[in-house]
This record gives structure tokens, sequence and C-alpha cells, in this order.
């Protein structure tokens, strides 16, 4: 049997030997815009411990806002606020009616966003809008009588509704263009947000990203009726957090804005198109403005602090009031839940936690970083799963009843799930025991994220000593804070100091260091600068100064190197897996990988990790080296999040202590595995990955030993030589171990990796599914290299597409950085035809 039959054979028999599809789906998967965790985290109502949306009372005496997934009523100048609403789902941006009778409000149930309208009088609520969609930002007409909302009912996109009380009829007013633009991160169609009424209840300020490549938007106006005509006002990126509020005095808007900077703020503009101000200045985040009735106040939401907050400025005047609800009255009886992580030997331990009611939904403690995951199975749960991390113990006050905890540590400790009731006015107390699975620094191992994003534009501030918290709760030795743009502004480009931070630990290091962005040849992240950021850290960016495809990504590794900096491809490749005779592909990994440009791979990361694998399997078999490495891409400070921190970790074994320039030495070496939750041990006679193996030529038998623990259940644990499962390993009963020593007979030159892995997914790991890999091994028989002819011209017809789509681009600055990239792929691609030359038989 030829190498091409062997391995489309294994393909077919792991086809039929998998078991149904995993049923872990997006959050609000209704919605059809690209790059959901952007809108997710940044446009849809977050449940946050401290406030995140707020409205007036009609006399400017008391504020509704949001706090922990309820409604919460609070005078102004009180510290006492009164909860309105709890449950069954998560309430969120209220805005109340003109006459003081109702609030409208955003509720997160029946896996839809739906608008609810609650009586303030009785305390009783009732659907508005519950079409099955995403449904938000509803805000009363000046009259009461109609509503402007967002929703995504009408092609799963955004656009504007208004809605008749009375009635209930709604009326989309916002056409659906296809834009025709090459946007890289929105929908091709114009997208409608955020919408505010004129004083006069005739017209509406809105979002709107027509006519714009780049952002959520910038500000329109436009008649309350269906089909009108919108006039632009403003031309800005926003990033889905303007949400602009018109003045009763007509002429003055308020809106979010980070314009030049790295952080949003407060601006005013006026409603006729004049140029902004700023309002506020802080080195955070200020958002959701909304005006007080006589136009003197602004409420605001900051996140100075690191937690949301809400607060108050005068206008004018400066003065800024922070909205303390610093007693709480719930609406029902609640009791008080300790919960007392600790080790084996009983100390208090730093954990993720997770605390779930009998309705399905998340507590967390009143100053904890709420975190939701991003994606559920509808078949266990009514909503994804929350958790906080704490470095001790934590004390929650939920509503008496049943609650779920679970502890995690990271992949080297054994989660613990405990069941508690919770008595009214008692305090219960739960001490939650976590042993370990394994200590792998003891032997030399360090874990590391290679990919996260400390501060990106989410609910939360983020700081180095928060991120190291969170690390160190998640038991993860490094963290790769890669600065990176995102559109105009570059959120932690002032943490660059090209050595660990200070807040680092002689068991916890904070790097910052840098992802290069670009829209055509791929992500990259370069660890270990030690001089500069490289800047500007894109390239590609249709409409901009930056819409060349130079610098090329060989061309930024090159500049990284200079510093001491290592490089490698991140987020790979979701399925299916690149097909050259039909895909544009304008991916440069193969020509990096060819130029000797790739120090590792993120083949466990934001992609899909078999998919990946495959790729990679096909760079080793033409005689590549190339390490196994992995990043979450977790936006550390986002409140609905890929995540956590470390989900997608590498391990690195670099000696009994752990250095910085020694970690990133092993991950460039190739002694690394990769995971989310299987813990792997591979070895032939005794040499370790990354090594190499050299033997004369003949039939030889090596002997493999492998080693499993893993903190879930875990299908197959299988030895891959050349892309082929050549040793399935047998694993414990619950399939959370296994140690073996499995014969392998070699007869010519290969490479071997141990891999761990599941179809469907496991909680607690909050991923596509349990996956693990070693980095190969490498054998050598008889001097011959590693090559597989078929899998050389695989790159050859890649490059190809790569080099068609790069010399019909219109957006070169001069054809001499043109013929500088043409010639680096074609450099490329004859390295990839030199090795389809010869074919030796692969193992």
């Amino acid at each position: 049997m030829n190498w091409t039959d062997l391995r489309a054979t294994a393909a077919l028999l792991l086809a039929a030997a998998l078991p149904a599809a995993a049923q872990r789906e997006p959050v609000l998967k209704q919605i059809q815009v690209p790059h959901p965790y952007y809108y997710r985290e940044m446009y849809l109502p977050q449940v946050t411990s401290g406030p995140n949306s707020m409205t007036w009372s009609p006399d400017g005496a008391e504020l509704i806002y949001a706090m922990q997934g309820s409604l919460w009523r609070q005078k102004l100048g009180s510290r006492e606020a009164v909860q309105l609403t709890d449950g069954p789902g998560y309430d969120a941006e209220p805005d109340w009616s003109p006459d003081g009778r109702l609030v409208v409000y955003t509720s997160y149930r029946n896996d839809a966003l739906e608008l609810w309208l609650l009586d303030l009088t009785t305390g009783s609520t009732r659907a508005l809008v519950a079409n099955g969609a995403a449904n938000l930002d509803a805000r009363w007409s000046p009259d009461g009588t109609r509503i402007a909302y967002v929703s995504s009912v009408y092609q799963g996109r955004w656009h504007i509704f208004v809605a008749t009380v009375s009635t209930v009829l709604t009326v989309r007013l916002t056409d659906d263009r296809d834009s025709r633009l090459p946007r890289y991160y929105y929908s091709r169609f114009d997208q409608y947000l955020s919408p505010s009424w004129s004083p006069d209840g005739r017209e509406l300020v809105v979002v709107s990203n027509r006519g714009q490549i780049w952002g959520s938007g910038g500000l329109w106006r436009m008649e309350a009726t269906a089909g009108a005509p919108m006039l632009e006002l403003r031309r800005e990126e926003t990033n889905w957090k303007a949400r602009p509020d018109w003045a009763r005095d007509g002429k003055r808007v308020v809106y979010s804005s980070y314009l030049g900077r790295q952080r949003n703020q407060l601006w005013l503009a006026t409603a006729d198109g004049g140029d902004p101000f700023q309002l506020t200045y802080c080195d955070c985040d200020h958002t959701w403005p909304r005006w007080s009735p006589d136009g003197r106040r602004v409420a605001f939401v900051s996140n100075e602090g690191g937690n949301p907050s809400l607060r108050v400025v005068t206008i004018p005047g400066g003065a800024v009031e922070t909205v303390t609800a610093a007693t709480r009255r719930y609406r029902g009886p609640t009791g008080v839940l300790r919960i007392d992580p600790i080790d084996g030997a009983g100390h208090p331990l730093a954990v993720r936690l997770s605390v779930t009611g009998a309705d399905g939904r998340g507590w967390a403690p009143d100053t904890a970083w709420r975190h939701a995951d991003d994606a559920f199975d509808r078949r266990s749960r009514a909503f994804e799963m929350t958790y906080f991390h704490t470095g001790g113990p934590a004390t929650l006050t939920v509503p008496a009843g049943t609650y779920a905890i679970q502890a995690t540590k990271g992949l080297e400790y054994a989660p613990v799930t405990r069941t508690v009731t919770v008595a009214a006015g008692k305090t219960t107390t739960a001490a939650v025991r976590l042993g370990r699975l394994l200590d792998l620094p003891a032997r030399g191992w360090w874990s590391g994220d290679l990919h996260v994003h400390m501060n990106y534009g989410g609910s939360y501030k983020n700081e180095p000593a928060h991120l190291r918290a969170q690390a160190e709760a998640e038991d993860l030795h490094v963290v790769e804070n890669l600065i990176v743009n995102k559109e105009q502004r570059i959120p932690d480009v002032a943490f660059f100091r090209g050595r660990p931070d200070p807040v680092s630990t002689p068991r916890t290091i904070i790097a910052h260091d840098e992802e290069f962005h670009t829209s055509w040849w791929g992500h990259t992240g370069h660890l270990g600068l030690t001089k500069n950021l490289i800047l500007p850290n894109y390239a590609g960016y249709a409409n901009t100064a930056a819409a060349s495809l130079f610098p090329d990504n060989a061309a930024i590794i090159g500049l990284s190197r200079t510093q001491g900096g290592i490089a490698g491809y991140v987020h790979p490749f979701d399925p299916p897996a690149p097909d050259p005779s039909k895909d544009p592909l304008t991916y440069a990994l193969p020509v990096d990988v060819a130029l000797g440009n790739v120090d590792y791979l993120e083949v466990l990361g934001f992609s899909d990790h078999r998919t990946t694998a495959d790729v990679w399997y096909r760079l080793l078999n033409t005689g590549f080296r190339i390490p196994a490495g992995a990043g979450t891409d977790a936006m550390a400070n986002f409140a609905s999040l890929r995540g956590p921190v470390g989900m997608n970790r590498v391990f690195a074994r670099s000696g009994p202590r752990l250095d910085y320039r020694a970690w990133l030495g092993a991950i460039k070496a190739g002694k690394t595995f990769v995971s989310n939750g299987p813990l792997l041990s591979f070895t032939l006679n005794g040499r370790e990955v990354g090594d190499e193996i050299s033997l004369g030529a003949g039939v030889h038998r090596l002997n493999a030993r492998v080693s499993l623990r893993s903190l879930v259940p875990v299908e197959r644990l299988e030895i891959v030589a050349n892309g082929v499962v050549v040793a399935p390993i047998p694993l414990s009963a619950g399939g959370t171990r296994a140690d073996a020593v499995i014969p392998l007979p070699i007869a010519r030159s290969g490479w071997f990796t141990l891999r761990a892995w599941s179809a469907a997914a496991v909680e607690p790991v909050l991923d596509l599914y349990p996956f693990a890999t070693t980095s190969p091994i490498y054998v050598t028989v008889g001097g011959q290299p590693i090559r597989s002819a078929e899998d050389a011209e695989y790159f050859v017809r890649w490059i190809d597409r790569v080099t068609a789509a790069a010399e019909a681009h219109a957006g070169w600055n001069d054809s001499a950085e043109k013929a500088e990239v043409l010639a680096r792929l074609a450099a490329a691609k004859a390295v990839y035809l030199r090795r389809a030359a010869k074919q030796p038989s692969l193992p």
C-alpha cells in the first residue's frame, strides 16, 4: 500500500470510529455576523458584578442599572440598591419610560435576547419582543408610545426596529445593504446599532458602518420611518461601544470613543455633525453614557478600578460621583455561600470557581471578575458556564437554594464538584480540596500560554498583577501578553519593556510581546522581544496606508529575530483543511516554513486542533522540524471570552528552575507538548520529544514508553508516525490514565508523536474537545531524510495560489517591495519542488 492509500484508509477508519458530533455550540448562535467574540463582548449585554448599563428616572433623582445579571434601583446620594428583577434569565440594558411607570430591558433567556417590560408599581413583567432572535439596545420614544431597538431577527444581521407598545407591532427601519466592501472583521452587509431618539421623537441617531471598511460604525441620523434616508454625522471606527445618547436640548450627542487613543472616553458631538470634543479623561474605559433629563449630568460606566463601576459627571463642572451599592435589598430570601479551596495539605489555594444555581444561572462574589464561556451544550445547560478566579476563600450572596460548585486549577489538579444547599439567612461553608494529578515543574516541565491579550476592549481594565493572579489560579507559569492592534488602537502598547514584567515571580512570568496582524499572510506571534515593538504591527489593511502586502511575515520575522525573538504562526486552521486545488489562499505558513522562519506552530489554539494537526503533519512529512506550541487567544479583560487564560497551553521542559530565556529555548528546540486537558509523557528508547535518533540501515525495534494523566476522560491515545496512527494505546476504564511500553518496528526515517483526544467537548475543558500532542521525536534510518513527494507537491500548489493572489494585489506601494516578496515566494516554492523530486518510502 502506498503512502496516499495508507493515509486515506486511516482517515476513513478514523471517521467511522468517531462518536456523534459534540453539541457544544456558540452562545446566541442565531446571530449571523462574523467574529462573534468581538460583538459578543463589546456590544451584547454582559453579566458583571459591577454595573454595566443604566437609565435615569424621569425626574433625574434615581438610576436603574444592571448588576450581577439583575436590575437594581438606587437614589442618587443613597448607598442602598433595591433589586427589581431576579431571573429566570440575566437582565440588562434598562430604559425608563417617560411617564415613570415602566422599564423596558433586555433579558437573556430561552437561548435568546428578549425585550421585557417591568411595571414599577406592581413588579410584574411581561414580554414585549420574544422572537427567538437577539433583541437589545431598547429606547423609549419621548412620547412613550414606541420603542426603538436593535434586532438580529432579519437574516441574523443587526438592524434597527421600532415597536409600538400598545399593539406590539414591529417595523424594521433600516435597509439591508450589501456593501461589497472588503471588510475583515465585519459582515459585507451594513449594520445598524444603538438608536437614540431626538427630543421631538421624529428622528434617531444610530451607529452604522455604511460606507466603512473598518470599525463598527460612525454616527448617523435618520427619520424614525422605514427606509428613511440616512445622514452621516461623524465617521469613526467606534468598535461597538459608541452608544450615542441625544440630549433633550436637541443639539448635543454624547458617545463613547477611543478616537486616536487606546481606551474609550466620553465625547460630545453636535446633532448636526460638528466636531466632537473630549468630556472625560482617564487611563481606563468610560462607556454607556446617558444624559440626565435636565442635560446637566451624564451617567456612565467606568472600569478605572478594574471592575465596572457606575459614575455621574456634571456638565459643566466635571465633578464625578460614584454610585455605590454598599447595601443591597434583595427581592427574595438569600443566604451566604463561603467556598474554601484548599490543597492536599489543607493550605488555601488560588483556583477557578464556577457556581451554578438550579435554574442554570451562574453566581460570583460582589467584587469578582465574572467570566462566561463562549459556547455550551444545550442538552446539559440552560446557559453557558460562568466562572471567576479567587486567590483563596470566596464569599457569595445568593438566593436560597441548591448550587453546584466546580473548582479547577489548571491541568495538573483533579477538578472537584460539590453540591450544596444554602438556607435563607444562613452562611453555608463548603471546603473544596484539590489533589494533584502530576507535579510537572518538579520534572522540569513549565506550562505557558503563548497567546493572551491582557486588554482588548473588554469590560474590565486588566493590569499585569491581575493577569498574574489569573495565571496563578490556572496554575500557569508563563503568560505571553501579545500586544496587538484592534483596528486603530493598540490597547497594551504602553506595557512593552523588552523583558518580563516586574510583577513576575519565580513561578509565574508575565511577558509583554507582540502579535503581528495582517489580513493577508496570517497572524504571527513574536516572543522574547528585547528592544522594541515592531510597528506598525499590521499589513494588508485595505483602504489604509498599510494596504500594501509588504512587509510580509518573512520580513517581520527577520526584524523579530534581530532582537532575539522567536516567531510562530497562531490560530491556524478551521475545517476543512486548505485544498490548494480549489481554495483561494494567501496564508504564508508553508512559505515561512520553507524559508526557516517558523520556530513554533500553535497546533493547539483558537482553531480546530485536528485540522491544524493535519497541515502540521504534512509539513513534518516534507522534512521540516516544527515544534508544537499552544495559545488560547484569550482576551483576559473580557467578561465573555474564549478562555480562560491557559486553556490552551504548552509545556516546555527547560529545567528545574523557571527561566524565561531557557523556556523559550526549549520551545524552539521542540521539547514541548501541548494540551487543554490530557498530560502526556513520551519517549523512544529513552529519547525525549525534540530529540533525534540516528540508526543504520535496516529494520530496528524501538520501545515507546507512554503515559497519560487527564483531568477529563479521553477517547483515544495513539502514537502517530508521519501522519498515520501506528499504535493505539489502551486507556484505563475511566479514560483518564494510561501507562504502556509499545514496541515499534522501524525500517525507514520518520517522525513520531503521541496524541490524546476526544471527539466531544467535556467540561471543565471549555474548548471544542480535549486534545493534546507532543512535539515529534525524529528518527533517521540509514541517513535518509524524511520526505513525502505528495505533501511537497501539496505545498507547491499552495504557494502557487499565494503567488497568484499576491501578483494580482493592487495595494503594493512600489514595484521593489512587490518584487522582494515575490522572490521569497519563489524561493520557498523551489524548496518544495526539490523535496518533491525525491520520494523515499515512509513508515
